[in-house]
This record gives structure tokens, sequence and C-alpha cells, in this order.
């Protein structure tokens, strides 16, 4: 029995011997007519149909059309029921039915049965040879197929032709043989194929998919024909290879030379604008793309999400996620990271609520989205339940989503849940290492950051240049200089990885903080390349620690020539002076700071209850438990004075010192701990979030409360983690 395309059990109909009232060429036309359509059951009707006694029994190139309709829908079952009947006739061995077996085979992913055939051909062809290369190439075995274009000249004396080439280089592209390209490549030009644009074309794509873009656009430039798909590749490969600016400009190059714009230069077009930030080009490619009828494509409507949301225009990306007919999981996953990416933490959970409302099942990359916006809102009780969410879909081992989890536990001042997780790993990717260092170094545990970065060592994982920022970063924030500059000297030395300019602003804060200004400073002065923002931006805040004038007014100077119009450094120069008592230079600097219209970053601290995120500024009276909170915050500030708190007046100036005490006590952290005191029940850990870096007053004020409250007070600040109890900090006073 024979397997027919609807059922491997059920029989392919065998033809009939009964008369028939069709012409006997009639089933043969209407086979034809099926294979043309690929419809698979018309043409197993038609040759049921067929009726050896009237003439019109099925022939060679039946079996033949049935095998290439098996192979198009890769119908294994009906294929072998095919070979049966081949058999049974005794046509198999015939040279034509052997290949298209042989195809058969290889696109349903049976190579082996496919080099079974071949070899018991009697006598091959090239066809029958390229048949068995494309199948190799298409199965993902590359040496298989490259050296059966060598045999195929040794054994036989068949010399490659342009199929038999444009076969085999998808193979050399998945073994990443750049070598073996370069050969069929020198072949190409001796036998002339290279004039074929679909040679050329399968050439360039190779190089570009083996990293050899310089190759690549030497084969396209050479081309005296070129069709869409030679541009597709050629602007396809820049855009994969990190050179989204030579991607946008073939790609425009294209369109202005009137060549047809497909989904595929339009993906990477639309690729390039987002790693570029192109957001005007990124509209023109927008507007392109509905003019030639490309809005219905998800694929390309998913790419246009991510330009938009890369360009940090989340709600253009909304407009066109909202205008979706159909919206897939990587429509959900594209809007739900772009709105994590651009700090929208609240408008991605609610998009991801909205996800499962209406059934669409996340995966990984979901989660790898979400995650990180829970992370950003800190939310403790949100944090386990996308945990428990993410075990019930069985993704929690998930490299990427554990990951995920740890770095969310670690900002959500859960360290030891997130070193739980990290134990329980089966899999410690190097992301995994990086991110439960980062932890620890976010939250002061400098010590154990620089153990467990060697017992990662240890272990065999080779750090890289994120893990060498985070332990330099821990060690940062715990006073580790000696062991910070032995890790920086180990990145390049041991390793062979090149600093950036993080690594460098970093140390310049490790050295700053150390209180040793002049050698950061010379640090500087011996980059290997121009300091950056981040660089003066870390000795500027040292200056301002230690208060010395003269390099924080050099820091700031190079600040400014890079960035003249960046108000959080103005702001900090200002303070430095006025800590100096320098009130006209103070004054020069609001005068600067008027003229180009800039303003102070306002300071904001958010405690988050029972799923409502309450801001508060400070001095804001505008909550509706405003008495009560400033009601709570005075009765807490005479507790707190009763233990020794004398506000520190340093950092206001220009005012009494009666109104100084009266500025301070309405910090807006405070104003967020007091509501938390109102709101919670007594023992309750109090966690809050601050867009700023804490405050000396505040920082002192919040361990005397910590004191007089017997609460834990969880800080997280622009810079780190501040864990307050029984009147202490866990950074030792040392941020």
């Amino acid at each position: 029995m024979l397997c027919s395309a609807a059922s491997a059990s059920s029989s392919l109909p065998s033809p009939i011997t009964a008369a028939t009232h069709a012409a006997p060429d009639d089933h043969h036309a209407r086979l034809r007519a099926a294979a043309s359509r690929s419809d698979l059951r018309g043409a197993l009707a038609a040759f049921a149909a067929m009726s050896p006694a009237s003439g019109s029994g099925p022939v060679l190139r039946t079996f033949t059309s049935l095998l290439k309709l098996c192979a198009a829908r890769a119908d294994l079952a009906t294929g072998r029921a095919v070979h049966a009947q081949l058999a049974a006739r005794g046509l198999s061995p015939e040279a034509l039915a052997a290949t298209a077996l042989a195809n058969m085979y290889a696109k349903c992913r049976r190579p082996g049965d496919a080099r079974r055939v071949f070899d018991r051909m009697p006598a091959r062809d090239r066809v029958a040879w390229n048949a068995l290369v494309a199948g190799y190439a298409r199965n993902g075995l590359a040496e298989a197929a490259v050296g059966m274009v060598v045999r195929m000249q040794e054994e036989d004396g068949e010399r490659p032709d342009a199929v038999t080439l444009v076969s085999v280089l998808p193979a050399c592209a998945d073994a990443q043989a750049l070598g073996a390209c370069r050969e069929v490549h020198a072949f190409a030009v001796r036998g002339g194929f290279d004039e074929q644009v679909n040679v050329s074309t399968a050439i360039l794509d190779v190089y570009c998919k083996c990293g050899a873009v310089d190759s690549a656009r030497k084969v396209f430039d050479g081309m005296q024909d070129r069709n869409s798909v030679s541009w597709n590749a050629m602007i396809k490969g820049y855009a994969e290879n990190g050179d989204a600016t030579e991607a946008l400009a073939l790609f425009k190059r294209m369109v202005g030379e009137g060549v047809d714009v497909t989904d595929v230069s339009v993906l990477a077009a639309l690729h390039a604008c987002g790693e570029l930030g192109f957001l005007d080009e990124g509209r023109r490619v927008h507007e392109l793309l509905v003019r030639i009828g490309l809005e219905s494509n998800v694929n390309v409507m998913n790419a246009l999400i991510t330009m938009y949301c890369k360009c940090k225009r989340t709600d253009l990306a909304a407009q066109v996620f909202d205008e979706l007919g159909y919206k897939t999981r990587v429509s959900w996953n594209a809007m739900i990271l772009g709105c994590t990416q651009n700090g929208s933490s609240e408008d991605a959970v609610r998009l991801f609520s909205r996800m499962q409302l209406e059934n669409v099942k996340p995966d990984s990359f979901t989660l790898v989205s979400i995650i990180p916006a829970l992370a950003d809102i800190s939310d403790p009780l949100q944090a386990r339940w996308i945990h428990g969410y993410s075990i019930r879909l069985h993704l929690d081992q998930d490299v990427y989503v554990l990951t995920a989890l740890i770095d969310m536990y670690a900002k959500c001042g859960r360290v030891s849940i997130a070193r739980s997780l990290f134990n329980s790993a089966r899999d410690r990717h190097v992301i995994t290492w990086n991110a439960m260092i980062h932890g620890y170094g976010s939250h002061g545990s400098g010590k154990v950051a620089v153990e467990l970065f060697e017992e990662m060592k240890s272990s065999g994982k080779v750090p890289n240049e994120t893990t060498f920022l985070s332990v330099l970063s821990a060690c940062s924030h715990a006073g580790l200089v000696d062991e910070g500059q032995e890790y920086f000297s180990s990145m390049k030395e041991d390793y062979g990885l090149e600093p950036g300019m993080e690594h460098y602003g970093t140390m310049v804060d490790l050295l700053g903080r150390a209180g040793k200004l002049h050698e950061a400073w010379s640090f500087i002065q011996k980059m290997p390349m121009e300091p950056g923002i981040s660089v003066y931006g870390a000795m500027l805040g040292a200056c301002k620690l230690h208060k010395n004038v003269e390099l924080a007014e050099e820091s700031a100077q190079r600040i400014f020539e890079l960035e003249p119009e960046e108000g959080v450094y103005h702001v900090l120069l200002a303070n430095i002076y006025a800590n100096a008592s320098l009130w006209k230079d103070v004054a020069r600097v609001r005068t600067a700071m008027e003229k180009k219209g800039l303003q102070k970053t306002p300071g904001w601290s958010i405690v988050q209850l029972k799923n409502e995120i309450h801001t508060f500024y400070s001095g804001s009276t505008n909550h509706q438990q405003a008495k009560d909170i400033y009601a709570r915050l005075a009765k807490l500030i005479e507790e707190i004075k009763a233990v020794g708190y004398v506000p520190d007046t340093d950092s206001i100036h220009d005012v009494e010192d009666d109104v100084k005490a009266q500025l301070l006590n309405t910090h807006s952290e405070k104003l967020a701990i007091a509501y938390g005191l109102i709101r919670t029940a007594p023992g309750t850990t109090i966690q809050i979030k601050k867009n700023l870096r804490v405050c000396k007053d505040c920082h002192n004020a919040t361990k005397l409360i910590s004191l007089v409250t017997g609460r834990e007070i969880i800080m997280r600040d622009i810079q780190r983690f501040h864990h307050f109890k029984d009147g202490k900090c866990s950074c030792g006073d040392y941020w």
C-alpha cells in the first residue's frame, strides 16, 4: 500500500484498469495542470484515473511530476510511495527518475536516502550531481556539498556549471568557509560564470555572510547587470555586518536608480535607520513602503516599530502597532521592548497585560523584554509574579530569561534572591556572571563582587568587556582602589580587551572617590583616546566630593566644550563654587544657564504600594494625603533630632539657616519615606527609588529614621543601592 498526501496511513490510489470515458491524454493534462498549481491531491486523483489498458497509463514524466510536488511540500510519505511505484515498474534507476528521487529526499531532509539513490544510478549526469550538491547544502552539510563538487570532476569528469556554483555557495556561507568561497569565485571567473547575475549575486551574498563585505562590494561594483536580488543582498550584507551608514546610502542609491524595492531592502533600510537613529530617513522609508504596498507585510511593519523605538519615538511606534490588522508575537515583543528601552516601563507593563488578555502566548524574548521594565519599576511583588510566571511557562532556566531575573531581583533590592537564582543556574553564560557581579557592585558589596569575579575566572569562563566594567564599578563603590587598578591592567594584558570610554570613566570615578584627584587627572591625560563627558563628569563629581575647585574648573571647561547644553554639570559646578563661598562664580554659572535656557533637573522619589506608584518632588503638596505626610514628617524630624540629627545645610545657599533646614526637610526622599511609614504596617521594609544621587543630609536622616522606626529602608538612587537598618547604611558612608 502506498501513502497519500493527506495521510501517511492512507493508500495512494493505483491507476484504474477499467475503461474510462476521458480521452487518454486528458488525465496527463489534468496531472500537469494540478502540478502547475502545486495541487498534490489533484495530481494524485489524475494519477488514479490513468488506465494502462486504454493507453493513458502513467509514464516516467508522471512520476517525476509527482516527486516534484512531494519535494515542494516536503511530503516524505507520499514521496516514498511514488518511489515504490517506480521500483515496481523498474524505472527507479532511470537518470531522470533517480534525480527527481534524490531531489525529493533532500528536500524532505533525508540526505542519506538521497545519497543512496544517487549511488545506485548506473550513469550520472551533471543534473544529478547538482541535485545532490544542492541537497547537501540545503541540509547544512557544507563539507559534503563541497566534497561532491570535487568528486563530480574527479570521478565523472563533469565540470561544475552555474547551477552547481549557486547550489554550493550557500554551503560555504553556512560553514563560514571564506577560503572555499574565494575558490568558487575564482572558478566562476575562469569559467565566465561570474557574468551571470545569479552567480555573482550568490558570490557577494556568501562574502557578506562570511564577514568579507569589502570583497562583496567589489563583486557588486563589477557586475555588468544587477537585479533587485543583487541590491538586496549587498544592502542586507552591510546592515548585518554593522555598517548601517553604507547600507542606508546604498538603499538610497537603489531607489534613485529606479530598481524595484522589495521587503528585503526595506527591512535592511529600516534596521539601518534604527541603528543610526535617523528618524527623518526612517520616515521617508515609511512613506516609500506605503507607496509600494508593503504596509500589509507584518515583518516590515514589525521592523518599522523597532526603527521608531530606536529613534526614541515610541509614540510613532505605538501608532503603527495599533493600526496593525494582524499582530504577531514579534509585533508585541517589538513594542514592549521599545517601551522598556525608552524608559516607558509602565507602558511596557500595560502592553504585556494587553498581550495576555488577547491570548498571545509570550516566549523567552517577551520575558527578556518585560523583565527589565519590572526591574526599572523596582517592585518586589511584581518581580516575584513574573518569576513565577516564567516558571509556569517552563522558561525560567532559559539562560537569557534567568539572567534577566537575576538582574531584576538585584535592581529590586533583593540581591540574596538574585544569588539563589544564580546558584540554581544549570548553564551560567558570561552574561549571567556579569549580572550577578553587577548586582553585588550596585549594592556596595564590592568584596563579594570581586570574589565572584575570581570564581568566574577559576570556572574557565572568559570575562568580556561588560564583566570588567561591572567589577570595576563594584571596586569603585566599595573603595577597592588597588583591586580596581589591577583588573584594569589585566583587561588588556591578560585578555586582550581594549578598555572603552566607560571603563576609563569608571577608573576616574574609582580614583576620585578615594580622594586621589591628581592621580585621576593624570590618568585622564594619558588616555589613548579623547576623553568623553562620562570621564570628565566623573572627575567633576569627585571634585565636588573633595572640594577641589581648580580641577573642577578644568573638568567643567572640557565638558562644556564637548556639550555646552548639558545642564546637570552647570549645576554641579555652581554647587562646587557655592561650597567654596565663591559667590561671583556661582552667579556667573547661573547667568550662563539662564542665557542658554538650561534648568536644574528636578529631583523626585517614588514609592510603590499595592501596585500604585506614588511620585514625590521636593516640597510638593499635591498628593491627596499631603497633610498627613507632612504631619508624619514633622514628627519624624523631631524623633531623629532626639537621637542626634543635625541638618547638613552646606548644600543649600542664598537663604537663612532656618529656611535651609525647612528646604532639607521636604526633600523628595523624606516625603516618600513618610508616606511609606503611613501606609505600611510596623516592621515592613520601605523601598524607594530616586532619580538623582541621594544628598548627604537625606542619607544621614534616613539612617536615623531606620533607627527610631525599626524599619529597613532600601533606597535606589541613580548610582547604587543603600540599605538602611538600625541606624547604619550598607555603603558604610562611602558613596
